[in-house]
This record gives C-alpha cells, sequence and structure tokens, in this order.
C-alpha cells in the first residue's frame, strides 16, 4: 500500500479528518503550473493553511483522540511537501526540455549572424582628420599623457601666474611647493601640445607634426564639457613659414571634414604659446551660413584654435626664431564630432549607449 492509499484509509478512521484530505489530495492532483503548486502550498502549508490550523488547534482535541490526528496531520504533511516537491521538479525539468528543443540545432536552417561592432564615432573622427593632415605630408607623434609642467605649461611660454596652471584648473600628480608652480611638478596634462615641445627638442626643422591623443582638464561636467576629452594638435617648423601657410593648410582640412562649399574665417585670439593668434570658424553645415539652432543663429560654428608660435618656444627647444618659423594648431574631437553630426550632448560619447553609438 503506498503512502497515499493509507493516508485515504487511516482518514476513514476520523471523518472530521476525511474531507480535508480528499480536498487536498484533489488541489495537488489538479496544480500545474508554477502558480497553481503555490497556490496549494500556501492554502496547505502556509502560516494560516489548513494542514497548519491542525496542528494550533491540537491542543482542543480531546485527549484520547490526539494520537490518531497527530498522524494522519503529520502524515498528509509529509505526503503534500513531496509531492509539491516532486511537482516543482517535475515542472523544471519540462522547462529545461523545452528550452532545449527550442535551441536543438537545425543544420537546414540558415546560421544566425553575431551582432559585430565598428569603431567608436570619436575614433572614426580622429581617423578621418589625421588622414587629412598624413596627406597634406604630416607624420603622427604621441607623447605621454603624465607630463611635466615643464612641457605642459613653462616650454610653452605660458608663465607661472596664468589660471591654467592652478590647482583649479589643472589634475597635479604631485607638486613641489602647494602654492608655487614649478617646472618640475607631475599633471595629467591638459592638452596634446606637450608633444609639440618634445618633438622639437629632439629633432631639427623642417617638421610638420599632429599629435592626437587624451587630455584632462578639471571641468564640471555637463553637455559640452568633461574632465578627460580627446584633442588633435599639429604644427609646422620651417623657414619661410607664414600666416598664409597656416590659412592654407587649415582652409583644406576644414573642408575635407565639412564639406567642400564650406567658408572658412579667422578671428584674432590669444593664446600664450602662438603670436599672432587665432580661432577658426567654418560656416555653418546645416543651414549653409543662414542662421539655425546648431550655429546658434549665427551661421559659423568654431572648430579650433590657432596661431604662428611664439619666438620663446623656439628658445626653450634652441631653434633660432630669426632662421625658423611655425605655426600651431589644436582641436577638441568631440566637438568636431558634435559639430559634424549634430550631437548637443558630449555624455553621449562616454554612455556607451548603443543604440547612440550604433547610429555611427
Amino acid at each position: 500500500m503506498d503512502t497515499r492509499e493509507e493516508l485515504v484509509k487511516l482518514a476513514e478512521i476520523k471523518p472530521e479528518l476525511a474531507e480535508l484530505v480528499r480536498e487536498a489530495l484533489e488541489a495537488l492532483d489538479r496544480s500545474e503550473s508554477q502558480s497553481e503548486i503555490e497556490g496549494v502550498r500556501v492554502a496547505l502549508l502556509g502560516k494560516k493553511g489548513h494542514i497548519t490550523e491542525i496542528f494550533k488547534h491540537l491542543s482542543d482535541v480531546p485527549v484520547e483522540d490526539r494520537p490518531d490526528i497527530g498522524r494522519i496531520a503529520n502524515m498528509l504533511r509529509g505526503y503534500v511537501e513531496a509531492e509539491l516537491d516532486r511537482k516543482n521538479e517535475e515542472l523544471k525539468e519540462s522547462q529545461v526540455a523545452d528550452r532545449e528543443k527550442r535551441l536543438a540545432l537545425d543544420v537546414t536552417l540558415p546560421g544566425r549572424r553575431e551582432p559585430t561592432g565598428h569603431k567608436h564615432l570619436l575614433t572614426q573622427v580622429i581617423e578621418e582628420v589625421t588622414a587629412a593632415f598624413i596627406s597634406l605630408g604630416y607624420f603622427v607623434e604621441t607623447g605621454p599623457e603624465a607630463e611635466l609642467d615643464y612641457y605642459n605649461f613653462e616650454a610653452l611660454n605660458t608663465p607661472a601666474y596664468h589660471p591654467a596652471r592652478s590647482l583649479l584648473d589643472t589634475f597635479y600628480i604631485s607638486k613641489s611647493d602647494p602654492d608655487k608652480n614649478s617646472p618640475s611638478d607631475v599633471l595629467l596634462r591638459t592638452h596634446t601640445s606637450p608633444v609639440q615641445v618634445r618633438v622639437m627638442e629632439s629633432r631639427k626643422p623642417p617638421l610638420y607634426v599632429i599629435s592626437p591623443g587624451k587630455a584632462y582638464r578639471r571641468e564640471a561636467i555637463d553637455a559640452t564639457h568633461t574632465a578627460m576629452f580627446y584633442q588633435v594638435e599639429g604644427f609646422a617648423v620651417d623657414r619661410g613659414i607664414n600666416m598664409g601657410h597656416l590659412k592654407g593648410t587649415l582652409e583644406v582640412v576644414a573642408r575635407r571634414l565639412f564639406g567642400s562649399d564650406r567658408k572658412v574665417r579667422f578671428r584674432p585670439h590669444f593664446f600664450p604659446f602662438t603670436e599672432p593668434s587665432a580661432e577658426v570658424d567654418v560656416s555653418c553645415h546645416a543651414c549653409d551660413g543662414q542662421g539655425c539652432a546648431l550655429c546658434k543663429g549665427v551661421g559659423w560654428l568654431e572648430i579650433l584654435g590657432c596661431g604662428m608660435i611664439d619666438p620663446n618656444v623656439f628658445e626653450y627647444v634652441g631653434y633660432d626664431p630669426e632662421e625658423f618659423t611655425g605655426f600651431a594648431f589644436g582641436m577638441g574631437v568631440e566637438r568636431i564630432a558634435m559639430l559634424k553630426y549634430g550631437i548637443e550632448d558630449i555624455r553621449l560619447f562616454y554612455e556607451n549607449d548603443v543604440r547612440f553609438l550604433r547610429q555611427f
């Protein structure tokens, strides 16, 4: 005799339990899904379940009936627990079998193509800018991101009192004196221009160089600023270099990046390591210079800063400013990408949202 049959026969001894046993067995038989199985468990074995109530009120039963009722209740509880466990296990096995059946290999079906990645938009823009300058005869140089103050500021004609050298604007790794600026201080470079000094120290003109890479500044992160960003700095040094060469070079590159019909203009500006200095604008490609939301109604987009290399910089690297002249420029890669593709928030580049990245 199995447990179920024994339980039914025992319950006949106590008619007050016979109905509960019958209903419990029928509920077990009907339960098929996970929710139904859990419902039976709560109804029978929960804090207020029917079987639990028997044990709660066992003390109210006449003494002579307690052994039989206790025995039947214990057997019923054990049987219900075992059956619920068995049904749960069968349900899990069935689900696994269904999943394996769905995933079974059908060699007659075409293969599923795995999604492939591609270069990040900023990488694409860096390569596009680099290719434009390489086609003009420039070569690529890189330098350390952890840089000496000497290369980042001092040799680029940036005085000790300049606000860019303060702790509020620059990430310092080590500082000889917190209250003073020293060429031996170590910092995270604030631009890629230190490569300019390092290359000129080690080589003689003619030099036509670009240096893409990361730069760091203490910036409050918002839609147009981040503490880490990409920059492409470049310079040319040779005999007879003048402002006309600078303008011609940047006009060619600007039109390759934004379109051959773009207009380019230069506006006076100031940078410590170039004199004269200028900022470069390109006519807005979204409105053809008529004024729109992208260009804020002015018809022009600022793309980079530039100028003729200050003679003081040449003195730091041992070049004769009477013999050699040169120009330098620097552009933010994120800014170029935002202007080219109409992106309004720089943070989108670093959030790793595939929905955004797959558009490019």
